[in-house]
Order: structure tokens, then C-alpha cells, then sequence
């Protein structure tokens, strides 16, 4: 892997920033230009570009990937200047009128969820202090700091089982997903959380409880969007992180729609293997996800960093047709998404639990789940 060709790519993300800058000096149709490329621009660019099926050295150390590395902890003191800058311009543009500055804030929604919130998972994943701390701050500034416990501490450990809010089932649409989420997700965190500190002997109210953090940073970044664009600010700051959510659980739907681990009995399931996750090779989508798309791999080695996450063949884990980008639209339409997904949920099936004749307590998340 030669590293600076190779991660120059991946800092394409970064092209997106002048349009806001542009979309905030110019306003009318230049608004469009930022959720417009991040959707559609790098789906043309994944037909351009292909598929990129090569599998780097899983082996390769931290010390080659620094240039990788750089993209994540460079993005965020970026993206927090780019709202700060919004914060304070915008609410009091006057060649801006409210539905402009609306949209702006959409689009700057559709940034930090498609990018910021995709960084902050990778930088979670990390050892270091301060990757963590990244990543603390970029789901603060979207109001969704329980992310971190519930990914870590839910999600990768429960994915395909009831347990798992985030498993889209079979034939749920994401209009039904989406609520589901909002509602099962923080209680979730807050659970996992408290059971690891009781397991430490340590009552839920302990310094330690990262939720006390979480509610802290979140306090701080609504505080700093009323503080810079007043009122108005801090309704914008508002559609800027409903916004983000909304992109990341739309990535979420799509990862593991229909996949469920098998279960074992007394509540024990079969251990994450690549096949339950959706596994997309899409090259230019990729670039701007850092690799996300790998997310069957994710889940298998979920310490491996981004540039050395493995792709799997269609025998090996289930792909997705199209890139998230492209199909997290679908997504937004239920018949389309079912029409092209549903069918390959059962294609899965057949693969790989072909003597699984019952697949209703599957598709309603009843099997059980151990305490």
C-alpha cells in the first residue's frame, strides 16, 4: 500500500466544503449543490469509477497509515468551523430569506451526518484518547452522543438479534425503522452503560457514566448555537442535527436490512460473521465513506482501520447493488427498497440457512435473547 496515492482519494470529502461557503455567499439554487453532490455526484462517480475489489495487507501497521489516519482528525475542527460560521452568518443574512436558510442548514445536516457522524465511527473505534474525543465532540454537535455507547456496546455485540434496535428487519420500512430507533436507542445505551459499571461494583450516577459527558458537550454546542445566531441559531443548529440523524440511520437501515444471526437456543446466537452485514465494493463511495461500505468486514474485525478493511465475494457476505449513497434514496421509498432488496434477503436465506423452514420470529425480532 503505498500511502499517500492511496489516501489521497479519500480526502475528497473535503471537496464538499466550498459549496456551503458558496451556498451561504450566493443562496438561491446554490443551495442545492451540497446534498445534491453528496447524493448524486459520488453515485456517478461509483459508475465511472466501478467496483474496487483489491483487499489490502490486513497486517499492515498503524505507522503506515498515517496520511489515512490525518483525514479523520483533520475533519472535525474543519466541520465545527464551517457551523460555527454558519451560526453566526447566516441568521442574520439578508439575502438569505427563512425557507434559504433552512435548506443551508439541511444541507449542513446532510454533511455532518453523511461525513461527520461516518468519522466520529471510525474515531469511537480507537484506542487513542484523542481520536475518542473526536468523536465525542462530532455526535455532540448533532445531539446524539448516546451513539457511541449504543454502537459499541449494543450494536456490534448484539447485530442480527433481537437485541440489536439497529437490525432493520425483513419487510420493515424505514418510515417504520426510523421512529423504532429514535425510541429504543438511548434507553438501550443507558442500559449497557449502567450494566458495565454495575459489573465494576459502581452505582449508575459514577462520575464514569459517559452519559453524564454526553449531556455536558451536547449542553455546550446548544449553549455555543444560541450564542452566536440567537434564537434563530439555535432552531437552524436544530435542523442541522435532525438532519445528520436522519442520514445516519438511513446508513443503518441499509447495513444489516433482513440479516439475522441463526439462534442456537436459550437465547445464544451463532458469532458475527462476514454474511451479516451488507458488503458494497463501490469504489468512488467508498472514498467519501472511508470504506463504511467494507461494513461486512467492520463487523467481523471491527479494530481493523478503515484502509485495510477487507472486501468479501457474494459467496463469502451478501451485496448490495448499488452504493449506500444510491440506496439509502431508495430507502426513503419502501416499495422500491423492498422491490430490490427483498428478494435478495431471501436469496441469503436460501444460501446460507436453508434448513430454516420459520422465519417469523426472525422477521419480528421474537426470538429470545439472553438477560
Amino acid at each position: 500500500m503505498s500511502p499517500l496515492p492511496s489516501a489521497l482519494p479519500f480526502w475528497l470529502s473535503f471537496g464538499l466544503l466550498p459549496l456551503a461557503l458558496v451556498a451561504m455567499t450566493w443562496g438561491g439554487w446554490t443551495i442545492a449543490l451540497l446534498p445534491l453532490s453528496t447524493w448524486w455526484l459520488f453515485t456517478i462517480l461509483d459508475a465511472l469509477t466501478g467496483h474496487n475489489t483489491a483487499n489490502p495487507d490486513p497486517q499492515t501497521p498503524d505507522t503506515a497509515l498515517s496520511a489515512y489516519r490525518l483525514v479523520t482528525l483533520v475533519w472535525p475542527p474543519v466541520q465545527f468551523a464551517l457551523l460555527a460560521l454558519m451560526l453566526w452568518q447566516v441568521p442574520q443574512a439578508p439575502h438569505l430569506d427563512r425557507g434559504e436558510k433552512i435548506a443551508l442548514f439541511f444541507g449542513m445536516g446532510v454533511l455532518s451526518g453523511t461525513i461527520g457522524i461516518n468519522y466520529a465511527h471510525e474515531l469511537m473505534h480507537q484506542k487513542s484518547g484523542l481520536e475518542r474525543w473526536l468523536a465525542d465532540l462530532l455526535l455532540a454537535s448533532v445531539l446524539y452522543s448516546h451513539f457511541r455507547s449504543e454502537h459499541l456496546r449494543v450494536h456490534h455485540i448484539h447485530v442480527g438479534t433481537p437485541r440489536d434496535p439497529v437490525t432493520a428487519r425483513y419487510n420493515e420500512g424505514f418510515h417504520r425503522f426510523f421512529p423504532r430507533v429514535l425510541v429504543q436507542c438511548p434507553p438501550s445505551a443507558w442500559r449497557a452503560e449502567v450494566a458495565m459499571l454495575s459489573r465494576r461494583g459502581l452505582p449508575w450516577w459514577h462520575r464514569s457514566n459517559p452519559f453524564w459527558r454526553y449531556a455536558a458537550l451536547q449542553a455546550g454546542f446548544l449553549a455555543l448555537a444560541l450564542a452566536l445566531g440567537g434564537w434563530t441559531g439555535l432552531g437552524l443548529f436544530l435542523i442541522q442535527a435532525g438532519t445528520a440523524v436522519w442520514q445516519l440511520e438511513l446508513v443503518n437501515y441499509i447495513e444489516h436490512y433482513g440479516l439475522t444471526r441463526r439462534h442456537l437456543g436459550n437465547g445464544r446466537y451463532e458469532h458475527v460473521l462476514p454474511r451479516h452485514s451488507w458488503n458494497a465494493d463501490q469504489r468512488a463511495s467508498n472514498w467519501l465513506l472511508i470504506n463504511l461500505q467494507r461494513h461486512s468486514d467492520h463487523h467481523y474485525k471491527p479494530d481493523r482501520r478503515f484502509p485495510i478493511l477487507q472486501t468479501y465475494s457474494s459467496s463469502e457476505a451478501p451485496q448490495l447493488p448499488y452504493g449506500y449513497p444510491l440506496m439509502t434514496m431508495a430507502a426513503m421509498v419502501p416499495p422500491l427498497w423492498k422491490r430490490i432488496m427483498n428478494r435478495r434477503v431471501k436469496a441469503w436465506r436460501r444460501q446460507h440457512y436453508a434448513d430454516i423452514k420459520d422465519w417469523h420470529p426472525y422477521n419480528k425480532a421474537l426470538n429470545p435473547v439472553t438477560g
